[in-house]
C-alpha cells in the first residue's frame, strides 16, 4: 500500500499533548488531515492550520483511509472504536486503524478481531518519548499486528518517530509498552530520590546532573526530566493520571501471568499518593514533590 499525500486522507482522534504534534507532522507531509477530539476547543490550533474537523469518530472514519487514535484511557479507546458513533461501525473496507494509545493488550486483540471481520487492517502502536519526542518526530513506536500491515503503514509511522519496531501479533505492541512503563516506573523513583539526596547534601543538582547523566545512571528521564525538576517546571509531558492508568494495566496483566512486580507496585502506590495530593494533571516527574516533602 502506498499512501500518496495527494490521495490519502488521514484521520486523527485525540489532539492532546501527543496527538496535536502527530497531526501537525502529517499535515506538514502534505496529507489531508481530519481530526476529532472530545473537546473541540483543544483542536482549534489544528483547525486554524487547515485540519478538517469531524463531529464524531464515526464521521471521521467515513472520510479517511487511515485512522490514528491517541486518547487517554482504555475506556476511551473502547468508546471511540465500539460506540454507536464509533470507528468500527462506520469504517470503510480496506482502511487502516492504528491505535497509539497506551492501552490493554486484550483490548488491542479485540479491536484487531473486529476490524478483521470487516476487512479492515488494525495495528496497536503505543509510543514512548513524551511531548518532546512527539514534537520533534522522534518517538519510539512499538507495534503489534500483521507484519504486512506494519510494512505498509511504516512510511506513515516514520513521520512520527525514529525507533519503530515490529513486536509481533496483535497486542504485542501494548505488551511492549508495558515493559517500557515498568522500566520507567522504578527509574523515575531513582531520579527523584537522587535529586532529593543532592539537595539535602548541599550539592548543586545541576552540577550533579553533569556528572551522572552520561554514566551508568544515565537514562532518558534523568537527561530530560531532571532539568525540569531542577527548574521547578512540572508541566506534563506525560500526565500522572495516565501513568497510573498504565501501571494498573501492567499490574493486572502481570497478575494474570502470575508475575509479581514489587518495584512497579511501589511506584503505583507513590503515584496514587501524588495524585491524591492534587497532582494528577502534572507531569510524571512531579513525584519529586512527594519524595522531597
Amino acid at each position: 500500500m502506498v499512501f500518496n499525500p495527494s490521495q490519502t486522507a488521514i484521520g486523527l482522534i485525540g489532539t492532546g499533548v501527543m496527538g496535536k504534534s502527530m497531526a501537525s507532522h502529517f499535515m506538514q507531509a502534505g496529507y489531508q488531515v481530519h481530526i476529532y477530539n472530545r473537546t473541540k476547543s483543544k483542536a482549534q490550533d489544528l483547525i486554524e492550520q487547515g485540519a478538517l474537523w469531524q463531529a464524531s469518530p464515526g464521521e471521521l472514519a467515513e472520510q479517511c483511509q487511515v485512522i490514528v487514535t491517541m486518547v487517554g484511557f482504555p475506556s476511551d479507546v473502547e468508546e471511540i472504536y465500539f460506540g454507536q458513533n464509533g470507528i468500527l461501525a462506520h469504517v470503510k473496507q480496506g482502511s487502516y486503524l492504528v491505535d497509539m494509545t497506551t492501552s490493554s493488550p486484550i483490548l488491542a486483540k479485540r479491536i484487531y478481531d473486529e476490524a478483521l471481520s470487516k476487512q479492515v487492517f488494525s495495528l496497536d502502536a503505543p509510543v514512548s518519548g513524551g511531548d518532546i519526542g512527539a514534537r520533534e518526530a522522534r518517538l519510539s513506536i512499538m507495534v503489534g499486528g500483521d507484519r504486512e500491515v506494519f510494512d505498509g503503514v511504516l512510511p506513515l509511522l516514520e513521520k512520527l518517530g525514529t525507533n519503530i519496531v515490529y513486536q509481533g501479533a496483535a497486542g504485542a505492541g501494548q505488551h511492549t509498552k508495558m515493559c517500557n512503563q515498568i522500566a520507567i516506573a522504578s527509574n523515575m523513583m531513582g531520579v527523584v530520590e537522587s535529586l532529593v539526596y543532592a539537595q539535602k547534601a548541599g550539592l548543586d543538582p545541576t552540577t550533579v546532573l553533569k556528572s551522572i547523566e552520561s554514566g551508568a545512571a544515565g537514562s532518558w528521564s534523568l537527561s530530560n526530566l531532571a532539568p525540569r525538576i531542577i527548574a521547578g517546571n512540572f508541566a506534563p509531558g506525560f500526565y500522572v493520571k495516565h501513568f497510573i492508568k498504565d501501571m494498573k494495566i501492567a499490574l493486572q496483566v502481570a497478575d494474570e501471568m502470575n508475575l509479581t512486580l514489587p518495584g512497579l507496585s511501589l511506584a503505583k502506590s507513590l503515584y496514587e499518593q501524588l495524585a491524591a495530593s492534587g497532582e494528577e494533571d502534572s507531569g510524571t516527574h512531579a513525584l519529586f514533590k512527594l519524595i522531597s516533602n
